[in-house]
């Protein structure tokens, strides 16, 4: 990790960079993909199945008979796990649940807003180095909770031509049974235009790599809703000269291990803080059994002296996926903190609680946009209407604003259609009148 003290402001914005593709190349490489699977469908998914996995496919849906198997094929002790963390996610996302409200804005006018299910939505689900059989449960359970009619799911296959046991037994435990062998680019395409076998959706959910965010990025110009761009893990870690090195260097490897492009921020106050966690890094590595994927995470990392208030400004100028904050003061710290995806206070919360069982949802901005937007949530799969209903009294009421502000706007034809709703409703005062 490159070691930065006190860095100018000015350098912050650099600072605060994550690794990037060529642009233009991703782009063109990806929209070639999805060109090839709107074209021919199921013989894209299968031709770039072999390219890309190594495996020729003689069909892209998984059986119920593989489904069912799967949970024959991992450990007790890991189907338990998978079933206790699914029960967090569910009552922290069950709460999220609303009542519909109605109000009266004025005498005779009553508003309100309905939520409604998104009918059929599409998640990805990596499955390569690291198959993330627990962002079924993070995408899968809010889904069913929301009651979303239609599911598919799209994970890329092995080397054996199978999904990972781990990947059907969570998506079976969360009643997800539509499930495909596809994955990269070809699989956000199947989902956004439909195939001979895989369903359109109208919105896709799910992390990958930079080929799958940027297809994402541009199934979502074409009318196909998407969650977020979510791009390669990170993580922030705060760290004051009370915190535990070896707890600090666990937290920043944990992450570097997602992968090569992934990258780990270090914020502390001290140089001597600094050293600490590097010494332990180094000596934690070592027993990694993906030690070259942290390493090459590790190249496009850092480490950042500033002080308390500068740690602050910088952690919501970098917009971290995940923040850990561990300080003797990490309550006060997090009640200055505006831009986070999510965050973990003190010295016994580590970042990979809340990606399996805290029960708060895992899927969140990466790459600066936690600036904009946050992590998923049960409302990701509703959309809301709104409704009003107006008394004669009402629309009598609210008749001089609307016939200002529409006369203002040179929209003539939107006082009318108050008027003459009540120049009707006078008529039949009148008449009943007489």
């Amino acid at each position: 990790m490159k070691i930065y003290k006190h860095p100018e402001r000015t350098l912050w914005h650099t600072l605060c960079q994550r690794p990037q593709w060529q642009t233009e190349i991703l782009q063109n490489r990806v929209q070639d993909i999805l060109s090839q699977v709107k074209s021919v469908g199921d013989k894209a998914i299968l031709e770039l199945t072999h390219q890309f996995d190594r495996v020729n496919l003689k069909s892209i849906t998984v059986s119920p008979e593989e489904i069912s198997a799967s949970a024959n094929q991992i450990p007790d002790a890991l189907k338990e796990a998978i079933q206790l963390a699914a029960q967090n996610i569910h009552r922290f996302h069950a709460i999220q649940k609303k009542e519909t409200e109605k109000i009266e804005t004025t005498p005779g006018v009553i508003c309100w807003r309905k939520a409604v299910p998104i009918e059929r939505i599409g998640i990805y689900i990596p499955g390569g180095s690291a198959p993330l059989f627990s962002t079924v449960l993070m995408l899968g359970i809010p889904a069913k909770l929301a009651g979303c009619k239609e599911v598919v799911l799209c994970s890329p296959p092995n080397q054996h031509g199978k999904i990972h046991p781990a990947i059907l037994f969570a998506a079976r435990s969360v009643g997800i049974n539509t499930i495909f062998k596809a994955g990269g680019a070809q699989a956000i395409a199947a989902m956004a235009y439909g195939t001979e076998s895989i369903p359109f959706v109208y919105k896709i959910f799910g992390p990958g790599n930079q080929f799958v965010t940027k297809a994402k990025q541009l199934v979502s110009l074409e009318g196909t809703a998407i969650d977020m761009p979510a791009g390669p893990s990170e993580v922030l870690v705060l760290a004051d000269e009370n915190a535990d090195a070896s707890f600090v260097a666990a937290d920043l490897l944990s992450q570097a291990e997602h992968g090569p492009d992934s990258q780990v921020v270090l914020v502390t106050y001290t140089h001597a803080q600094v050293l600490a966690v590097l010494n332990e890094i180094e000596k934690q590595k070592v027993k990694m059994p993906r030690k070259e994927i942290a390493e090459e995470a590790l190249k496009n990392s850092r480490a950042i002296i500033l002080n308390q208030s500068e740690a602050i400004e910088f952690i919501n100028e970098y917009a971290p996926e995940h923040l850990i904050i561990n300080t003797t003061d990490c309550e006060l710290v997090a009640d200055l903190v505006v831009n986070a995806g999510s965050v973990f206070l003190g010295a016994h919360s580590p970042e990979s609680v809340g990606d399996y069982a805290s029960g708060t949802n895992h899927t969140l901005p990466t790459n600066g946009y936690a600036k904009s937007g946050g992590g998923i949530s049960l409302d990701s799969f509703m959309k809301y209407i709104t409704f009003q209903q107006l008394t004669p009294q009402g629309l009598q009421t609210l008749e001089p604003t609307v016939t200002a502000m529409a006369e203002a706007e040179q929209l003539p034809g939107h006082a009318e259609a108050v008027k003459i709703r009540l120049q009707a409703y006078q008529k039949i005062k009148t008449t009943n009148c007489d």
